[in-house]
């Protein structure tokens, strides 16, 4: 019984392992370009977070600190519920 019992732990725990590399993977990378995107934001906090959150949703942000949305058609189609672009 308790070789069953570790094996099933082992199993799952390599299975969890395998699905949370994928999201670490596209956190740093949306950090890193959300960082160059936000770099001269005159409100960096909020820049940062609506960058993460299309970011995360659109798994792309457009090179530089302002524009280029056409690199990512996604981020530049989000709306927020004002109907005005929701990604920085």
């Amino acid at each position: 019984m308790n070789k069953l019992l570790f094996a099933i732990l082992m199993c799952s725990f390599l299975l969890s392992s395998t699905f949370m590399e994928p999201v670490m993977a596209s956190s740093v990378y949306c950090t890193k370009k959300c960082n160059e995107r936000c770099g001269k934001a005159g409100v960096k906090d909020r820049c940062l977070k609506y960058c993460n959150i299309c970011c995360a949703e659109c798994k792309c942000v457009p090179s530089g600190t302002y524009g280029n949305k056409h690199q990512c058609p996604c981020y530049r189609d989000k709306k927020n519920s004002k109907g005005k672009p929701k990604c920085p």
